[in-house]
C-alpha cells in the first residue's frame, strides 16, 4: 500500500473547508434583496449551467500538489470565474481560473507553477 504524502491530506483539508464554505454561502437564508443571487447560483448549479467547485478541486488535486488557500467566485467579461488560490509544496502561491460554464481552466497566475504539477 502506497502512503500519500502530507500535502495530500492538506489538499484534502483545504477543499473540505472551501467547499464548506460555499455551502454555507449557498444555503443561508436570504438576508436582503440582492440574496437572491446565492440562490440563483444554487439553482445554476443543480440543473448543471455551472460547474460544481468540487469537480474542479478534485481535478486540481489529481494535476498538482498543495493546499486550497481561498476560492471567490468573480463576474468577469460577462462570465463567471472561479479563482482558486493554492499553496504549493514549497511555499509558493499559485491562483488558477476557471471557467464556471465548463470548467475549462483559463489561466494560471503564480511563481514556481512547474514545481506544483503532479509526475505521472
Amino acid at each position: 500500500m502506497t502512503r500519500r504524502p502530507q500535502f495530500s491530506r492538506l489538499f484534502r483539508q483545504g477543499r473540505a473547508a472551501a467547499f464548506a464554505l460555499l455551502l454555507i454561502l449557498i444555503c443561508q437564508p436570504p438576508l436582503a434583496a440582492g440574496d437572491d443571487d446565492w440562490q440563483d447560483l444554487h439553482e445554476r448549479v443543480r440543473s448543471g449551467q455551472l460547474v460544481s467547485l468540487p469537480t474542479l478541486l478534485d481535478w486540481l488535486e489529481a494535476h498538482y500538489e498543495g493546499q486550497v488557500l481561498e476560492v471567490e467566485l468573480e463576474h468577469e467579461d460577462g462570465r463567471l470565474i472561479y479563482e482558486v488560490e493554492m499553496l504549493g509544496p514549497r511555499g509558493q502561491r499559485v491562483e488558477f481560473e476557471f471557467d464556471a460554464a465548463n470548467g475549462q481552466l483559463i489561466g494560471i497566475e503564480g511563481v514556481g507553477i512547474n514545481d506544483m504539477r503532479r509526475r505521472p
